[in-house]
């Protein structure tokens, strides 16, 4: 005799999961690589040091905050809102939570300018 099938409760009755704020910083934070990877000058910015986030969680809606090291000469405008947009859709698919703001902060400059004349020195 096969066992009875229970009946499926409605959503609001069957739990939630908590996605803890690290694992949306995380995949924010790789999110971002991904871009920041075919962006100009990638191969002057150290690969550990690309991108870093922070995420504020309320309800069902996630705000993140990137710190951004890029390589320059960039379009620094441009490549800041591609990587607010691919973060955002990214964390929204992964997660199924609102991201209605990404806020990028460019800590740090990396210049083949800078590079060569460093290179140049003997000490």
């Amino acid at each position: 005799m096969a066992a009875p099938v229970p009946a499926q409760l409605p959503p609001a009755e069957r739990g939630s999961v908590r996605i803890a704020d690290r694992v949306i910083a995380k995949i924010a934070s790789q999110a971002a690589g991904e871009v920041l990877a075919g962006a100009p000058g990638a191969d002057l910015v150290p690969r550990a040091a690309t991108a870093h986030a922070s995420v504020s969680v309320r309800k069902n809606t996630a705000r993140l905050r990137l710190t951004l090291e890029l390589g320059y000469p960039a379009d620094l405008g441009a490549v800041s809102a591609s990587v607010r947009r691919h973060v955002a859709v990214r964390v929204e698919a992964l997660t199924g939570m609102a991201v209605p703001e990404v806020a990028v902060e460019i800590e740090r400059l990396h210049s083949a300018t800078a590079r060569r004349k460093d290179e140049g020195r003997v000490q």
